[in-house]
């Protein structure tokens, strides 16, 4: 009997912010890599995480989602996206079962039609209406261009996401192991930590603070004789009103975010966590190269 072909690639996630790709991405892998909200624009880097299996390897860039841009950071994120289109084995594009194309959507779709990548259309939140709308939706999607799939699921439930990594597998050429079987994302400790705690400040707080937020770890240390990492990290934000409402009164807004934060933490580092929180004031940080650079967002990658 011939021996099945190992199969590697690359495989990028892109929509429209607040469509899923972060949910889809932790389904897939089955583990939380990166962070998750209902506010659109969670996601700033490349997060590059690692699906591996018998039949093959697939690395995931869940990229920033694709948008207008306000300012540098913005121009950082929607450059980024646009760019690993041709860089990767596979696309997948996710949208919600709508069958309102809007102007996103067409922005997307003129940047999916530059590009010879097999494209995989991936229909979110399927949950969330009914078979002949769903049914409805593959058709309006599928009169725009030519997918080399179109699949619904549901990141959420897990519901035939299955399906998407099978589907994966079929245009990705026969190639090594990028990574060792274990290894399920190659960002650092220190930055999921960074985003672990992002993530609790963009659930926790009022629409207007989350977008002007970034988080510093200054140190990440484990005590001499084991058992408990001490974690020092700074959220930092535009405006003193900002300021005053992540600290909130008495403190108990930052002490909700460290204590969400922690949580999280421990399991990912699977020791106890001591986490020191402060917060800083940097005006416009994300319109400075050098600050947007100090909270890891490299100027070259775009």
């Amino acid at each position: 009997m011939e021996k099945k072909q190992f199969k590697s690639g690359f495989v990028t996630l892109i929509g429209r912010p607040n469509v899923g790709k972060s949910t889809l991405m932790n389904q897939l892998i089955g583990q939380k890599i990166a962070i998750t909200s209902n506010k659109p624009q969670t996601t700033r880097n490349r997060i590059q995480t690692v699906y591996t299996s018998d039949d093959g390897q697939i690395v995931f860039l869940d990229t920033p989602g694709i948008h207008k841009a306000k300012n540098k950071l913005g121009e950082y994120m929607v450059n980024v996206a646009e760019r690993t289109l041709n860089e990767v084995d596979v696309v997948l594009w996710l949208v919600e079962p709508s069958t309102f194309v809007g102007a996103g959507e067409q922005h997307i779709i003129e940047q999916l039609k530059k590009t010879k990548t097999p494209i995989l259309l991936i229909i979110n939140k399927m949950d969330m209406v009914k078979k002949e709308e769903l049914l409805e939706v593959m058709k309006v999607y599928g009169g725009l261009m030519d997918f080399a799939e179109i699949i619904p699921c549901c990141a959420f439930t897990g519901e035939n996401c299955k399906d998407v990594i099978a589907s994966i597998m079929k245009y990705l050429p026969e190639g090594p192991k990028f990574y060792d079987d274990d290894v399920v994302t190659d960002q650092p400790e220190r930055q999921i930590v960074a985003e672990l705690i992002r993530e609790k400040v963009l659930r926790l707080m009022d629409a207007e603070v989350p977008h002007g937020i970034a988080v510093s770890v200054e140190s990440m240390k484990m005590r001499r004789h084991g058992h408990i990492m001490d974690i020092h990290a700074t959220i930092v934000c535009e405006r003193d009103s900002h300021k005053g409402m992540i600290i909130g009164k008495q403190g108990r807004m930052l002490q909700q975010i460290g204590q969400n934060a922690r949580f999280e933490i421990e399991n990912l580092l699977d020791t106890k966590v001591n986490l020191q929180l402060w917060v800083k004031v940097k005006k416009d940080w994300r319109d400075s190269d050098f600050l947007i650079k100090n909270f890891g967002y490299d100027k070259n990658d775009y």
